[in-house]
Protein backbone atom coordinates (compact mmCIF):
# COMPACT_ATOMS: atom_id res chain seq x y z
CA UNK A 1 0.00 0.00 0.00
CA UNK A 2 3.27 2.27 0.85
CA UNK A 3 4.41 1.46 -2.58
CA UNK A 4 1.28 2.43 -4.23
CA UNK A 5 0.70 5.86 -2.42
CA UNK A 6 4.27 6.60 -2.81
CA UNK A 7 3.94 5.62 -6.63
CA UNK A 8 0.59 7.83 -6.97
CA UNK A 9 1.80 11.24 -4.80
CA UNK A 10 5.18 10.60 -7.55
CA UNK A 11 3.11 10.37 -10.74
CA UNK A 12 0.82 13.31 -9.80
CA UNK A 13 4.19 15.38 -8.80
CA UNK A 14 5.35 14.66 -12.59
CA UNK A 15 2.02 15.45 -13.76
CA UNK A 16 1.86 18.53 -12.25
CA UNK A 17 5.17 19.72 -12.99
CA UNK A 18 4.86 18.50 -17.05
CA UNK A 19 1.70 20.73 -17.34
CA UNK A 20 3.48 23.71 -15.67
CA UNK A 21 6.22 23.44 -18.08
CA UNK A 22 4.08 23.16 -20.93
CA UNK A 23 2.00 25.39 -19.92
CA UNK A 24 5.54 27.85 -19.65
CA UNK A 25 6.43 27.04 -23.19
CA UNK A 26 3.24 27.31 -25.11
CA UNK A 27 2.69 29.71 -28.13
CA UNK A 28 4.56 33.45 -28.25
CA UNK A 29 4.67 34.15 -24.64
CA UNK A 30 2.44 37.26 -23.43
CA UNK A 31 3.81 39.43 -20.39
CA UNK A 32 1.05 39.65 -17.96
CA UNK A 33 0.31 43.15 -16.20
CA UNK A 34 2.56 42.74 -13.73
CA UNK A 35 5.63 42.12 -15.82
CA UNK A 36 4.87 45.25 -17.27
CA UNK A 37 6.07 48.50 -17.11
CA UNK A 38 5.56 52.06 -16.85
CA UNK A 39 6.70 54.93 -19.03
CA UNK A 40 6.83 57.85 -21.38
CA UNK A 41 7.74 57.57 -24.88
CA UNK A 42 10.54 60.51 -25.53
CA UNK A 43 11.65 59.24 -29.30
CA UNK A 44 10.72 56.62 -32.07
CA UNK A 45 13.40 55.59 -34.15
CA UNK A 46 11.65 54.24 -37.17
CA UNK A 47 14.95 53.80 -39.37
CA UNK A 48 16.38 51.88 -37.07
CA UNK A 49 13.69 49.89 -35.15
CA UNK A 50 14.59 51.51 -31.71
CA UNK A 51 12.51 53.48 -28.82
CA UNK A 52 13.40 55.75 -26.13
CA UNK A 53 11.23 55.35 -23.04
CA UNK A 54 11.54 57.07 -19.48
CA UNK A 55 10.57 54.18 -17.51
CA UNK A 56 10.03 53.31 -13.86
CA UNK A 57 11.44 49.82 -12.17
CA UNK A 58 11.34 47.05 -14.26
CA UNK A 59 11.12 44.44 -12.08
CA UNK A 60 11.83 41.71 -14.23
CA UNK A 61 15.00 42.77 -15.18
CA UNK A 62 16.17 44.36 -11.77
CA UNK A 63 16.70 47.91 -13.09
CA UNK A 64 15.94 51.20 -11.59
CA UNK A 65 13.50 53.95 -13.18
CA UNK A 66 15.74 55.72 -16.01
CA UNK A 67 15.26 57.14 -19.45
CA UNK A 68 16.65 54.96 -21.94
CA UNK A 69 17.28 53.59 -25.55
CA UNK A 70 15.41 49.82 -26.17
CA UNK A 71 15.62 47.66 -29.41
CA UNK A 72 12.18 46.44 -29.94
CA UNK A 73 11.45 42.60 -30.78
CA UNK A 74 9.40 43.73 -33.66
CA UNK A 75 9.04 46.67 -35.62
CA UNK A 76 5.18 46.76 -35.52
CA UNK A 77 5.39 47.83 -31.92
CA UNK A 78 7.13 50.92 -33.69
CA UNK A 79 3.70 52.00 -35.20
CA UNK A 80 1.29 51.66 -31.94
CA UNK A 81 3.04 54.70 -29.79
CA UNK A 82 4.37 58.33 -30.72
CA UNK A 83 6.49 60.67 -28.69
CA UNK A 84 4.73 61.90 -25.54
CA UNK A 85 2.18 58.49 -24.74
CA UNK A 86 2.12 57.23 -21.61
CA UNK A 87 2.50 53.09 -21.90
CA UNK A 88 3.06 49.97 -20.08
CA UNK A 89 5.49 47.73 -21.86
CA UNK A 90 7.55 44.69 -21.13
CA UNK A 91 11.54 43.85 -21.87
CA UNK A 92 13.73 41.17 -21.59
CA UNK A 93 17.51 40.62 -22.18
CA UNK A 94 18.65 39.27 -24.96
CA UNK A 95 22.17 39.19 -25.20
CA UNK A 96 23.62 41.72 -24.81
CA UNK A 97 20.96 44.28 -25.66
CA UNK A 98 17.59 45.11 -23.58
CA UNK A 99 14.54 44.62 -26.12
CA UNK A 100 10.99 45.56 -25.89
CA UNK A 101 8.95 42.89 -26.39
CA UNK A 102 5.20 44.15 -25.99
CA UNK A 103 4.31 47.94 -25.78
CA UNK A 104 0.53 48.90 -25.24
CA UNK A 105 -0.69 53.07 -25.03
CA UNK A 106 -2.02 54.02 -21.77
CA UNK A 107 -6.31 55.34 -21.91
Amino acid sequence: MRKLNALLLASALLAVAASSHAASHAGAPMASSADMADGEIRKVDMDNKKITIKHGVIKSLDMPGMTMVFQVKDAALLNKVKEGDKVRFSAEKSGSAIVVTDIQPVK
